[in-house]
This record gives structure tokens, sequence and C-alpha cells, in this order.
């Protein structure tokens, strides 16, 4: 028996046809292009491909000519268009690279502020999530903090100061993350310290209450478990963080737990008959 075959309309294997042979002329013409000595004809066709969106085939183009006009003004432009193509084509580690060697060679560019701005933008953008390393996130804090201190009255400032404000948080969240990782595993010296460095570090922070309470809690652990030659010492330096931490948050959302803690703070030391 013989089976029904689909039939394809004439007008859709003309359509194929004529797509197949527009994107092989496309292929073929922009191979001409590489092979082509016509330095002008390259450039206008780079830079008709980077409006188009095709970053790849721009940034090919584009620098096959940098070496050819190094030294000329067009050296500039073209050098400008490359980092553009690799931040266009989500490659934001080269295009912040591309950037900052556009800084260092053309110093007094038009363009050096905006090739600044974008350095930085793309330390930000490759800033991973808190618990992966952190280089790009401090990278891309010193480069927005080198606009602001370079550029005072630009108009990025505001947004600037957001980027900023936000990656700090996330370097503080991932000390919180490092600070809890050793509280949950019982080691509380290690957490005190990771805890003071990250409220000394970031003192604006919007998890300043969350890491003063942990150390509030982190001393207490400390204390409780301590051998009794060192518990006085440290219930006292729990207490401390205790007045520190109701002093900045007298209705903090953890009243109830430091309410608890101070009153077995009290009770130990209430035994030494002392007010310290």
């Amino acid at each position: 028996m013989q089976k029904n075959r689909v039939a394809i309309p004439m007008r859709k294997i003309v359509y194929l046809f004529l797509l197949f042979a527009f994107v092989l002329g496309g292929c073929s013409e922009y191979q001409k292009l590489l092979k082509s000595n016509d330095n002008p004809l390259k450039y206008k066709k780079a830079v008709e491909y980077y409006n188009a969106e095709e970053y790849v085939k721009a940034s090919t183009l584009f620098e096959e000519l940098l070496p050819i006009y190094r030294g000329t003004s067009k050296a500039e432009t073209i050098s400008y268009y490359i980092s553009y193509c690799s931040y266009g084509s989500g490659d934001y580690i080269s295009a912040g690279y591309f950037f900052r060697n556009f800084l260092k060679t053309f110093p007094d560019s038009p363009y050096s502020e905006e090739s600044l701005y974008m350095s930085a933008y793309c330390y930000y953008l490759e800033s991973p999530k808190p618990r992966l390393d952190q280089t790009s996130t401090k990278d891309a804090i010193d480069a927005f903090q080198l606009y602001i201190n370079r550029y005072p009255n630009s108009t990025r400032i505001p947004k600037c100061n957001d980027y900023i404000d936000e990656m700090q948080d996330k370097l503080v969240y991932k000390s919180f993350l490092s600070a809890k990782n050793y509280y949950d595993r019982g080691h509380f010296p290690a957490a005190i310290v990771s805890l003071q460095n990250g409220i000394k570090d970031y003192p604006g922070s919007s998890y300043r209450e969350d890491l003063m309470f942990m150390l509030l809690e982190s001393r207490f652990e400390l204390a409780l478990l301590s051998v009794e030659g060192k518990k006085r010492e440290r219930y006292n330096l729990a207490k401390e963080e205790y007045y520190s931490f109701v002093d900045e948050f007298p209705e903090s959302k953890y009243q109830k737990r430091t309410e608890k803690m101070i009153e077995g703070i009290e009770a130990y030391l209430s035994k030494f008959n002392t007010n310290i």
C-alpha cells in the first residue's frame, strides 16, 4: 500500500530556496570582505554589521583594521567599536578588558569617561552570586569609585552609588554566610572574627542588624561552652555586645532572643556580685 505523501506548496519551496540563497550570498560577501584589501569598504561594512547587531562579524573586521589604522585618528574609533562589540555579544570579561585598554591607549579621548564607566559596569555584570569568589565585585566597586572621583559632576553618579551599595551588600552578605558557616559548625571564635570584619568593613550595610545579632549570639554561645576559667570574661564580652546591639536596635526583630540571652548572662554573672 502506498503511503500518503505530504505535498509541499511551491510557494514555500521558492521561499526556502531564496532564503538559502540569501544566507549563502551573505556568507559569500563576508568571506570576500575578509580577503579584501579595500580597507575603507571593510570599515564601512563593519559599522553596518555593528549597527545590525552582528557583533562577531563586526568585531572580526574591526580587529583586522586596527593594526592597519594604528597611529591614525580612526584607530580610536575602531578600538571603541571593538569594546562595544564584546559588550554587545555578552562577553563582559573581554569588553571590560577592551574598555580599560582603550583608556590606557587614548586617555584624552572624548570617549574616556564613557569607557571608564563601562569598564566598571562590565565588572558589575560579571559579579557572581554571594557564595562565589567576589574579585569582580571588589573590582567593580573600585572602578565605580574611581569614576565618581574623576567625574564628580556626571549624571551617572547616582547610578554608580546604587551599584556600589548593591555590591557592598553582596560582599557583606558573603561575610554573613561565611560567619554563619562557622557558627553552624560551632566554630564561634572564627565566626566572631568574620562578623567583626564584616561590620567594620561595611558599616552602612542593610545586613548590619543581622551581623550584630549573630555576633552577640556567637559571643553568648562561646561563653556558654567555655571552660570555667574563661566563662566570666566571655560572658562579660557577651554582655557588652548585648548593650551595643540594643543601643543601636532597641526595637529589633531579634528582641525576644536577645532578652533571653541577657537573662542567661546576668544569671551567670550574678554569682560574682559584680556590675562589670
